[in-house]
């Protein structure tokens, strides 16, 4: 399985349409998947799993946030003062 996801993002480009969030605005796709990659994060680990899949979540986000945002929320993070439920 992990094999499966190392091709599909071995050929990723940019962030795929995502029928969730069919506007312009980005914003809440960002976040959504900055959250997501980090809840895959933490669940897999727990299960003594390999992460690779989760490693979609972090290309999508990094695709689509601004580098500003990302840094102030792993701030965030660290600080426990993060307002996302991962």
């Amino acid at each position: 399985m992990a094999e499966d996801f190392a091709a599909k993002l071995k050929d990723y480009e940019t962030a795929p349409f995502d029928a969730r969030f069919p506007n312009q605005n980005q914003t809440r796709n960002c976040w959504s998947n900055y959250v997501d990659y980090f809840r895959c994060q933490k669940t897999l680990e727990a299960r003594g799993v390999d992460t690779t899949p989760c490693e979609w979540y972090k290309r999508v986000f990094t695709s689509l946030c601004p580098m500003a945002w990302i840094e102030k929320w792993d701030e965030q993070r660290e600080a426990g003062t993060f307002a996302g439920k991962i």
